[in-house]
């Protein structure tokens, strides 16, 4: 008897999965297609900022089959592909992506900053201009920073210097800038400079290894001992085997 009731309830259960699978799968089918898209669109994206790019990109090609003329997709689609370093696909992704939808900002910075990994530096700027145009655009200072760093891949300090500004006046609390800015001033021998912005670094981020070495070379150009001594006991500390390590007790800050 216990037996049957068992068996009963576990066909109740089963019933009752069945029914509510079939019936979230009738509201889908129900679902305006561009709004079956943007979801699948956006759970890709979540899955692909938790490093999941096998089930991102089954939830992005479902977005795509959705509504094919979705250009969000298409460019989250570029993203993964970049990542899984398949360029081809990442490329064709991108475009496909702009062609769509040529004002979208996030498509522009994107692939602006796809084509600068991949060594197209003087491709990638004009992306990261074509994002800015977008006065909507809720993070300019992206674009701008990345146009910054893009520009010291080909040695021009000038245009970096400048995107670079621009970025951190827009937020001044990025890493990456402050680092790169302190970089060029001190390439420049404007040590009073490089250390106002290596100085913010340190005050927002942990220190890693290239920031301590640059504070500590800063700090011995302006031959503020005190602060050389404590970024190089930090450097000795954490990096005991780098490089910088061995140079630093050889006393050669170059």
């Amino acid at each position: 008897m216990m037996a049957s009731l068992r068996f009963l309830v576990f066909l109740l259960v089963l019933g009752a999965s069945i029914f509510a699978a079939g019936h979230a799968s009738a509201e889908e089918q129900q679902t305006d297609p561009r709004q079956r898209a943007q979801i699948h669109t956006e759970l890709g994206g979540a899955y692909f900022s938790q490093g999941q790019l096998g089930v991102a990109l089954d939830e992005l090609n479902t977005a795509v089959s959705a509504d094919p003329r979705y250009a969000p997709a298409y460019s989250m689609l570029g993203l993964v592909y970049m990542a899984l370093r398949e360029d081809g696909k990442a490329d064709e992704n991108f475009r496909h992506s702009l062609s769509l939808n040529d004002a979208d900002p996030d498509t522009h910075n994107n692939y602006g900053w796809f084509l600068c990994q991949r060594g197209k530096v003087d491709d990638s700027i004009p992306h990261f201009m074509a994002a800015l145009k977008n006065s909507l655009y809720a993070t300019p200072e992206k674009p701008y920073l990345n146009a910054g760093v893009c520009s010291r891949k080909k040695g021009n300090d000038a245009d970096a210097e400048e995107f670079l500004l621009k970025s951190i006046r827009l937020q001044p609390r990025q890493p990456q800038a402050l680092f790169n800015l302190a970089d060029i001033y001190f390439k420049r021998a404007n040590y009073s400079e490089a250390k106002k912005y290596i100085t913010q670094f340190f005050k927002i981020t942990a220190p890693t290894l290239e920031s301590l070495w640059l504070g500590i070379r800063i700090e011995h150009r302006l031959d503020n001992r005190s602060d050389e001594a404590s970024y190089a006991l930090q450097l000795r500390k954490m990096f005991p085997d780098s490089p910088e390590a061995q140079a630093l007790r050889s006393g050669k800050y170059e």
